[in-house]
């Protein structure tokens, strides 16, 4: 940990390829102590919702309490309620059975310090330039959930500018690794999950601009950017 978190309120607009708005989303973050819940929220425009809340602690390092990822609607094919408790060890998957009543599936994982669900962009952010692969481990869900390991490599800065004012952020690429026998087989049959793309914005108070990837495994690439209110006009003075 480099650089601690603190409260935020941060506005996010998600597209598609195509630029088209899909989906505006709010990240919530509130600190008690060295505790931190982090919530980020997209509602689209089709009535889906992708709402995942951390709450981890920050000390030496950041380390994961307990993780819920919510994914529902029609942009997501495939419905998702995952929920991690890192000191127990359990995994909970809600999901709803072909009678609509839904089905609970619980079991127990050895869980590693570095779990980074609902952490990747916080620990983007406390990562030096210089430094050439960091990892760290995830739990993805499907049929049944699996514990795999993203590789998060610098590929160097990149411009961008802000209402005209030029800056510059790091670019990162995280690589999923799925291991074993599925690591070997799944280039061959064409399904490696693609890489993600983050942009972060460095100095003494590094911040998020910019990701692109799919949300879901098999999911089509979407881009997620910080965005700004706009103000209607306001009406001119009689003088």
């Amino acid at each position: 940990m480099r650089h601690m978190e603190g409260t935020v309120h941060g506005f996010l607009v998600l597209r598609s390829t195509e630029g088209r708005v899909l989906a505006v989303g709010d990240l919530f973050q509130v600190v008690r102590r060295d505790r931190v819940t982090s919530r980020l929220l997209f509602r689209f425009k089709d009535g889906s919702v992708d709402d995942e809340t951390a709450v981890f602690s920050q000390r030496a390092n950041f380390q994961l309490i307990t993780d819920h990822h919510i994914q529902k609607g029609p942009s997501f094919p495939q419905p998702m309620d995952l929920s991690i408790d890192v000191p127990s060890g359990q995994i909970t998957v809600r999901s709803t059975g072909k009678d609509g009543k839904e089905e609970v599936k619980s079991e127990h994982m050895d869980l590693p310090p570095d779990l980074a669900n609902g952490l990747i962009l916080v620990i983007a952010k406390n990562i030096q330039p210089e430094t050439p692969e960091t990892k760290v481990s995830m739990v993805v869900a499907g049929p049944r959930p699996r514990l795999v390991k993203v590789a998060i490599s610098p590929h160097g800065e990149e411009p961008f500018s802000l209402a005209g004012s030029h800056r510059k952020a790091m670019h990162f690429v995280l690589k999923i690794e799925l291991g074993g026998v599925a690591g070997i087989v799944a280039p061959l049959i064409g399904k490696a999950p693609p890489e993600i793309q983050i942009w972060i914005i460095g100095g003494i108070a590094p911040a998020f601009v910019r990701e692109e990837g799919p949300l879901y495994q098999g999911g089509p690439i979407w881009t997620i950017q910080l965005t700004s209110p706009v103000w209607p006009d306001l009406p001119r003075s009689g003088f």
